[in-house]
């Protein structure tokens, strides 16, 4: 659905010096997909976005959406999208703010109000409707915006750090949120500093840093699990789980830390340690396959 073939965007600093925000970035989302998008702050995120959005145009390479520039499509179709900081008037109320956006989406004027109703109900936002937007608290603000993405019903969602400010029930819900959101024809991208959120939501997740995508990571049963490094915590026989799982060691808490390696031979150890006596009371993982893919493929950064 989305394409993007070897893509570069290149700006000219106010002293003239060449900036190369995205360099040779080629790939595809699908129809269906939840894509996530990770890096270090100044990593080229924000442009990828921009890119995606019809913002900006590439200095090198193409963006298509469907076979059309992505502003030609957002001008025929539209796209649902929630920026990190929203900018809209403080003076505005939140149903004000809602049915001007229901409006620029291209809501009927006869469904405005009833859309509007219908995504407050959905972000639990009732009591805030005649607050001004200045009044409202981050996460509340935040909310606003969660909500204006529904209002239109999109086939290309962008999201862009969108839990931020939400406390940890809404971020939950969040969670909720863009399961519902999920359809056959739709395709749902977000980018994130937080890589728990993205391994949770997400089917693929980009990691791009200086510019590039250095690795696209499978989730869920895919690429991502194969290598994990793990805590074990042994209630007999520590020293058996360290002489069968090449490299592991005891930590001064006197738990087994084990370094990533494949599953059948996690296995294999764990079976060998138990069989000569060793008890297993937990295992956890040391990071998630994310993080652990993150940190493999960012040299620098956060």
């Amino acid at each position: 659905m989305i394409v993007l073939d070897g893509v570069a965007k290149t700006y000219a600093s106010l002293l003239g010096r060449r900036v190369d925000a995205v360099l040779d970035v080629s790939l595809e989302i699908a129809a269906g997909e939840v894509l996530g998008i990770a890096g270090p702050n100044g990593a080229g995120k924000s442009t990828l976005l921009a890119l995606l959005l019809g913002f900006v145009r590439p200095t090198a390479g193409t963006v298509r959406i469907d076979g059309l520039a992505p502003r030609t499509f957002v001008e025929r179709y539209g796209v649902s999208y929630v920026p990190e900081l929203m900018a809209l008037p403080p003076t505005w109320t939140v149903q004000d703010a809602l049915a001007r956006l229901a409006r620029l989406s291209g809501v009927p004027a006869d469904r405005v109000t009833s859309e509007v109703d219908r995504v407050i109900e959905a972000l639990a936002i009732a009591e805030h409707r005649g607050k001004r937007l200045r009044a409202l608290s981050k996460g509340n603000f935040q909310r606003v915006g969660l909500a204006q993405a529904l209002l239109l019903d999109a086939r290309v969602v962008i999201f862009d750090e969108p839990t931020h400010g939400l406390d940890p029930v809404w971020t939950q819900k969040f969670r909720d949120f863009v399961g519902a959101m999920r359809r056959a024809d739709r395709a749902i991208v977000i980018a994130s500093h937080n890589l728990d959120e993205l391994e949770r939501l997400a089917d693929r997740v980009a990691i791009i840093d200086r510019g590039r995508i250095q690795r696209v990571v499978t989730m869920k049963g895919g690429d991502a699990a194969d290598r994990m490094a793990y805590r074990l915590r042994a209630a007999a026989g520590a020293a058996l789980f360290v002489a069968h799982l090449d490299g592991a060691s005891i930590d001064a808490g006197g738990d087994v830390d084990v370094p990533p390696m494949e599953l059948v031979a996690l296995n294999a150890g764990i079976a060998a340690a138990i069989a000569e006596g060793a008890l297993l009371a937990s295992m956890t993982p040391r990071e998630s396959a994310l993080e652990q893919a993150f940190h493999s493929s960012v040299g620098h950064g956060d």
